[in-house]
């Protein structure tokens, strides 16, 4: 598709570029490049700063250095040093690896004792990863391939995307990559996906099985309703606040995990997690499935990490208790499948997807 070069002319001031352009020239822009209204609501939230936790204060910081500092003067230490002789002391004091070795423990502790001990037993090791190769694509090739399997869709929010592009937007710790996802959490949704959540994720579905040629089972098939399934409301939220800080465009752009931060943890622990984080949410069967869509590769093979819906809540009847279950994706006898498992059961195989409001 072409766009007319003001388009592109404002892509390139955003990035601070002095290319000279003739302005009665034509480009080939992708079709995502549309001209997309920003409301000024928008642009003062577009810094993604919204639903975080508050940073850490200055005194936490000053007491914390204070009590890192009382190691190294604590009685153990003390005794340690003075057990050396000097020719040993001056070996340690010429050695970088022992200064770098006990800044990489105080670092490793400090993030793992900060976080929650909520279902911490809920944690099993996990080597399992992304076997098949996958890689987070560019921003554009997704939205154009979301734009072909879904032909009528909108455009994503321009200005974002030219800032991410330029690297003018700062990839949130943890996250891997940017993702496009349709935004059926915007004012009136999208009407392709019909109504409701349970509609929207089983086109989704749909669209996994054909383009997998028929290779894909759903394991709950005719189940996935509104009665049985729900986003939960973390997700919704933060969906419908994303939305809202970038104008409301057809396609939302995200940054996100693909399920290596949270393997070998149970959903419930992993949104414990999440929680602790501040900016991260657990995504639902329907984001999940868009990603799916466009990086394919992801589960390709049996021992690619397997995938924990976080963001979805599922009712098994059969179940001692109500939505106690979770959406999970896997690959099986040549096939991509989609079951539920117990969020408080922890495999090594599995690996909850999670998305970064900053």
């Amino acid at each position: 598709m072409f766009f007319e070069i003001e388009s592109l002319r404002t892509r390139l001031a955003i990035c601070g570029s002095n290319t000279a352009l003739n302005s009665s020239s034509r480009v080939e822009m992708s079709p995502l490049i549309g001209a997309f209204p920003v409301e000024s609501k928008a642009k003062e939230l577009m810094s993604m700063k919204t639903l975080t936790q508050a940073k850490v204060t200055p005194g936490q910081v000053k007491q914390i250095t204070r009590m890192i500092s009382d190691v190294g003067d604590s009685e153990v230490v003390q005794q340690a040093i003075a057990g050396l002789t000097k020719n040993g002391a001056e070996r340690l004091k010429g050695n970088p690896e022992f200064t770098e070795s006990v800044r990489q423990f105080v670092c490793g502790r400090i993030g793992e004792l900060s976080v929650t001990n909520q279902f911490a037993n809920e944690e099993v090791p996990s080597n399992y990863g992304y076997l098949s190769g996958y890689r987070p694509k560019g921003l554009t090739e997704q939205c154009n391939q979301l734009c072909v399997l879904f032909p009528g869709i909108g455009f994503c929010n321009q200005e974002l995307l030219a800032k991410i592009e330029c690297g003018k937007v700062e990839l949130p710790k943890g996250a891997e990559g940017w993702f496009a996802l349709l935004n059926i959490w915007k004012t009136g949704g999208l009407p392709i996906f019909g109504p409701t959540y349970s509609t929207a994720l089983q086109k989704v579905l749909d669209t996994i099985k054909q383009t997998r040629h028929g290779r894909f089972v759903n394991y709950r098939e005719g189940q996935l309703n509104d009665k049985q399934l729900r986003q939960s409301a973390r997700a919704q939220k933060s969906f419908t606040d994303l939305s809202v800080i970038q104008g409301d465009p057809d396609i939302l752009i995200i940054s996100a995990q693909f399920g290596l931060r949270h393997r070998g943890r149970s959903v419930r622990r992993a949104i414990e997690v999440m929680a602790d984080a501040g900016s991260e949410f657990g995504l639902g069967a329907f984001a999940v499935g868009i990603m799916i869509l466009t990086h394919p590769e992801r589960l390709m093979h049996f021992d690619d990490l397997w995938i924990d819906c976080a963001g979805d809540e599922f009712d098994d009847p059969d179940s001692d208790g109500r939505f106690g279950r979770a959406l999970c994706f896997y690959f099986d006898d040549s096939e991509v499948e989609l079951d539920t498992c117990p969020v408080a059961d922890a495999y090594e195989l599995y690996g909850s997807v999670s998305g970064f409001l900053s």
